[in-house]
C-alpha cells in the first residue's frame, strides 16, 4: 500500500530535472549569497524589500534597502543593464520578496529570490547589520 509520499508517482527524470534547474535559475539560498558577500565581490545587487523600521533593525550585510512599492524604472536606473539583483524579505510567510521579483522582471532586469529571507538568514548563524 502506498504512502502519502508515493501516492502520487514521482516526475520522471528528464522533467525533475528541468523543474529543478529552473528553480536554481530564479532563486538562491543564504549560503550562497553569503559565500559570495565574504568572497569580497559579489557579481549582483543585494536587495532588502521589508520596510524601513526592519532594515533598520538588522539587515544581511551589504544589502541595499529598496522596499519592493519602491522599485521603479528611475530607481532602477541606477544600476547598468543585466546587473543581477537578488531580493529578500522576511522569510517563507513573507511575499515582498516574490512582489520586488516580479517588478524587476517586469523592468527586465535580471533576479533570484535568497530563499529564506532574513529569517533564513539568521537561522543558518549569520549576522546582521544595523543602522
Amino acid at each position: 500500500m502506498p504512502t502519502p509520499v508515493s501516492e502520487t508517482p514521482a516526475a520522471p527524470a528528464d522533467q525533475a530535472l528541468a523543474h529543478f534547474e529552473h528553480r536554481r535559475a530564479v532563486e538562491t539560498d543564504c549560503w550562497d549569497v553569503h559565500a559570495s558577500l565574504e568572497a569580497g565581490s559579489p557579481d549582483f545587487v543585494l536587495l532588502d524589500v521589508r520596510s524601513p523600521t526592519l532594515y533598520a533593525a538588522g539587515h544581511v550585510p551589504g544589502a541595499i534597502h529598496l522596499p519592493h512599492g519602491k522599485i521603479t524604472e528611475r530607481r532602477m536606473a541606477a544600476w547598468p543593464e543585466g546587473t543581477l539583483f537578488v531580493v529578500y524579505c522576511a522569510g517563507p510567510h513573507c511575499n515582498g520578496a516574490c512582489k520586488a521579483a516580479i517588478r524587476l522582471a517586469r523592468l527586465g532586469r535580471p533576479v533570484k529570490e535568497m530563499i529564506g529571507g532574513i529569517e533564513g538568514w539568521k537561522d543558518e548563524g549569520f549576522t546582521l547589520a544595523s543602522d
